[in-house]
C-alpha cells in the first residue's frame, strides 16, 4: 500500500470553544490525499471528556515532559492532545513550541490557531501552491492573515486575500503589522509572517522552531526575520485557503486569567505582563537594538543564510532607529523591496509615528461640557512641535452621548524626519468664558 505524504498541523489552543469545530472542519475539508498528524497544545481545564463525547477514539495515553499526552484517532486523522492546565500556560509561542516536539518528519507543516475554517481540499490546494513556488524559491512559505468568519454564519466568510504590511512601532519599539487586500493571479512575494497561518515544507519545524520565551507581541516579526535568515521566502496566497475568527470579544484570553490576583493567590508564578516584558526584551535582542550579555539560544537565533541587514533592506525599515522608507507608509504600502543595494536606501528614511491617545474624563479638571476645544500637541525632547490636533465642541460632544465611554480616543498619525522623535504629548483644554485650563501631559 502506498504511504500518503504527511502534513503536521500545529494548533495552540487556549480555553477555546472553537477548537472542536476547527478540528472537525480541517478534517472534513481535507482531500484525503495526505495523512494528518494534528498536534494540539490544549490549555484548558483538563477534562478530556470533551473529545470522547465528540466520538474521538482514544488510542493511547503517554507522558510528554510534565504533561499528559492523549492520542486519538478521528475520521482517519491522528490527533495528539497535549493536556496543559491553563494556569500553567506560558504564552502562545511556548504552546506552539510544545506542539512542535510532536513533529514526526511529516512532509509538510501547517501552523494555525484554534479558531479556523477551511476551503474544500485545502491540503491539496496548499501543497499545489507551494510546489509551484518551488520554481521561484528553494524554500517557499505561505502565510497571511486569512479573511474572517463568525461561528455559525457561513455568510460572514469573506472572499478576499491579504498581504501583510507595516502598521507602526509599539511603545516598546516592536514592529507591528496590519493587512490590506490585494488581487493577483499568483501568490505575491512578501516579507512578513502571520502566526495564525504558516504552511511550508516540514523542514521549517526544525529550521525555525517557535521560541518559547516569546509570549505574544513580537512573535510575527521575530519569526519573519528568523525565517528569512534561514533562507525561507514568504509568499501571500492569491486565493482563499482558510478563514480566521478575529476579535472573539466574549472568549477567555490568557491575560484575563494570568493577572495580579491569580499570582497573589498562587495559581500562577508570573502574571502575563511579566512574561510579556521579558518576551519583548528577547525580540529586541534578536533584532539587534537592545544589547544584552545573555546569548540567545542557537535554536531561536538568526540563521546564517542571509543577514539581518539584508532583511531590513528588503522591508525598507531600520529597526534600531525605528524609521521606514516613505513607500512603506504611503499609498503603496510597500513591504518588499527586492533591489536595494548597499546602504543608500537608509538616507531616505523617515519616522512614521502612530499612536492612539486615550484621554480619560477623570484626567481633566473640568467637565467635558465646559470645554470649547482641546488642543493636542506632540513635542520632541527639545520641545519642538511635531504634530497638533484640535478637537472642537461637536467632537467632544460625541463622547458625552456615550455613557459607557470613559474617555476619548484620539488617533495620532504623522511623519517626521528620521532625526525627530516624539517625546511628550500635551493636551490643553480651552474652557468657556475662562480661557486655557490645566495642561495634561503624557509620555509618547
Amino acid at each position: 500500500m502506498d504511504i500518503k505524504p504527511g502534513i503536521f498541523v500545529s494548533i495552540a489552543s487556549y480555553r477555546d470553544a472553537e477548537l472542536i469545530p476547527t478540528l472537525n472542519d480541517i478534517i472534513k475539508h481535507s482531500s484525503g490525499l495526505y495523512s494528518l498528524n494534528i498536534a494540539v497544545c490544549w490549555q484548558d481545564d483538563g477534562d478530556i471528556a470533551l473529545f470522547l463525547k465528540e466520538g474521538m477514539l482514544l488510542n493511547e495515553q503517554q507522558q510528554q515532559g510534565d504533561h499528559d499526552l492523549y492520542i486519538f484517532n478521528y475520521h482517519g486523522a491522528h490527533i495528539q492532545i497535549l493536556n496543559v492546565h491553563y494556569f500553567l500556560s506560558q504564552g502562545v509561542c511556548w504552546a506552539r513550541s510544545l506542539c512542535e516536539k510532536l513533529y514526526n518528519e511529516e512532509d509538510y507543516f501547517l501552523q494555525i490557531d484554534s479558531h479556523c475554517r477551511f476551503i474544500k481540499n485545502w491540503d491539496k490546494e496548499m501543497v499545489s501552491m507551494l510546489t509551484q513556488l518551488k520554481k521561484q524559491s528553494s524554500k517557499p512559505v505561505l502565510s497571511s492573515y486569512p479573511p474572517g468568519y463568525e461561528p455559525g454564519d457561513d455568510s460572514t466568510k469573506k472572499n478576499v486575500v491579504n498581504r501583510l504590511v507595516f502598521r507602526r512601532f509599539s511603545r516598546d519599539n516592536i514592529l507591528q503589522l496590519t493587512s490590506i487586500y490585494f488581487k493577483d493571479s499568483a501568490p505575491l512575494r512578501g516579507s512578513y509572517l502571520a502566526g495564525g497561518f504558516i504552511f511550508a515544507e516540514g523542514s521549517f519545524v526544525t529550521d525555525v522552531p517557535n521560541d518559547p520565551q516569546i509570549f505574544f507581541e513580537g512573535e510575527e516579526i521575530a519569526m519573519a526575520v528568523r525565517s528569512f535568515t534561514h533562507g525561507y521566502d514568504i509568499w501571500y496566497p492569491h486565493k482563499v485557503l482558510l478563514w480566521h475568527f478575529y476579535g472573539r470579544k466574549n472568549h477567555t484570553k490568557v491575560w484575563s486569567d494570568h493577572n495580579s490576583e491569580a499570582k497573589k493567590s498562587g495559581s500562577i508564578d508570573k502574571a502575563w505582563w511579566e512574561r510579556d516584558r521579558n518576551s519583548k526584551q528577547q525580540v529586541r535582542r534578536l533584532l539587534g537594538y537592545e544589547e544584552d550579555s545573555r546569548d540567545i539560544d542557537p535554536r531561536y537565533a538568526l540563521g546564517d543564510k542571509r543577514s539581518l541587514e539584508e532583511f531590513e533592506s528588503m522591508i525598507g525599515i531600520d529597526f534600531k532607529r525605528c524609521c521606514v522608507l516613505p513607500e512603506v507608509v504611503n499609498k503603496q504600502r510597500c513591504s518588499y523591496f527586492p533591489h536595494h543595494n548597499g546602504e543608500d536606501w537608509r538616507k531616505r528614511l523617515i519616522s512614521a509615528n502612530k499612536k492612539t491617545l486615550t484621554i480619560a474624563k477623570s484626567e481633566l479638571d473640568y467637565p467635558m461640557q465646559n470645554i470649547s476645544w482641546l488642543h493636542i500637541g506632540v513635542y520632541s525632547k527639545n520641545n519642538e512641535l511635531l504634530e497638533k490636533k484640535v478637537l472642537c465642541t461637536d467632537e467632544i460632544k460625541d463622547i458625552l452621548e456615550d455613557e459607557d465611554q470613559s474617555g476619548l480616543d484620539v488617533e495620532l498619525d504623522f511623519i517626521t524626519s528620521s532625526l525627530l522623535k516624539p517625546s511628550v504629548i500635551r493636551v490643553s483644554p480651552y474652557i468657556h468664558n475662562e480661557g486655557w485650563g490645566k495642561i495634561l501631559e503624557q509620555d509618547w
